[in-house]
């Protein structure tokens, strides 16, 4: 019988919501939408100081800009390409 090799998994301590809001300047939101709480993608972004930002940047700029696509186009795409990489967050 073949042993499965165990990989630990990579993983990375994300804020608390407590300690998210904690970072955040007095009345900003964490992102574009209001969910009545920080997901935990959000959360994970801040546990950067350099990519974070600049994920964040990228992703204002792919969702709210104006472009080609409607707001509800680039919702659907995003939602397609989460599920087709099994996206967790």
């Amino acid at each position: 019988m073949e042993q499965e090799s165990k990989q630990p998994e990579a993983w990375v301590k994300i804020p608390t919501e407590a300690e998210r809001r904690a970072q955040m300047p007095p009345g900003a939101r964490a992102s574009g939408y209001d969910y009545g709480f920080i997901p935990a993608m959000g959360r994970l972004l801040s546990a950067h100081k350099d990519i974070g930002p600049a994920f964040s940047n990228l992703f204002r700029t792919v969702m709210f800009e104006p472009g080609h696509l409607t707001r509800q186009e680039r919702e659907m795409v995003a939602a397609v390409a989460a599920v087709a990489q099994d996206c967790h967050y």
